[in-house]
């Protein structure tokens, strides 16, 4: 059983195992997740029974309450060995429900554009692409989708 809970600064040492699994060279920094908590963003952990960290989101909130603008989904990620058991599609629903939550207007993200099974879970949720950002990941110079999603919360 997948249990959903608040990322905490102490789980950071635990999710880098996995960010450099993951992303590579372009994972986040243990500064970059310091910084997302300590500016209040929206963060959750999923861990299995025995209380092993197997994926994690983020969502950031933009804009002035009560309806703010826009929300980002900042990172979403699922250890590879628990991919496929509907983890992502778990902790994306749980962000989507925060910033319905908020009255949020539109929800967006950024996928690798070669990253097609993220593109198809997102696409499932509501989002669909908006843009293209040139080069955006590094080192490998990647482009990024946006991908947005409208919320209809009046």
């Amino acid at each position: 059983m997948i249990r959903l809970e608040r990322f905490r600064w102490w789980h950071i040492a635990e999710v880098m195992p996995m960010e450099e699994d993951l992303f590579g060279a372009e994972k986040w920094s243990e500064w970059m997740f310091w910084n997302e908590l300590a500016g209040g963003h929206y963060y959750r952990i999923a861990l299995d029974d025995d209380g092993t960290i197997v994926g994690y989101g983020g969502l950031a909130i933009v804009g002035e309450q009560p309806r703010p603008d826009e929300a980002w989904v900042q990172n979403l990620a699922v250890r590879r060995d628990a991919q496929r058991r509907g983890l992502g599609r778990l902790l994306l629903d749980d962000l989507l429900a925060e910033a319905a939550r908020h009255r949020v207007r539109k929800v967006l993200l950024e996928v690798a554009v070669d990253n097609e099974p993220a593109q198809k879970l997102y696409a499932t949720a509501g989002f669909e692409p908006l843009a293209v950002r040139r080069g955006y990941y590094q080192p490998s110079n990647t482009d990024a989708l946006v991908m947005a999603r409208e919320n209809a919360n009046d």
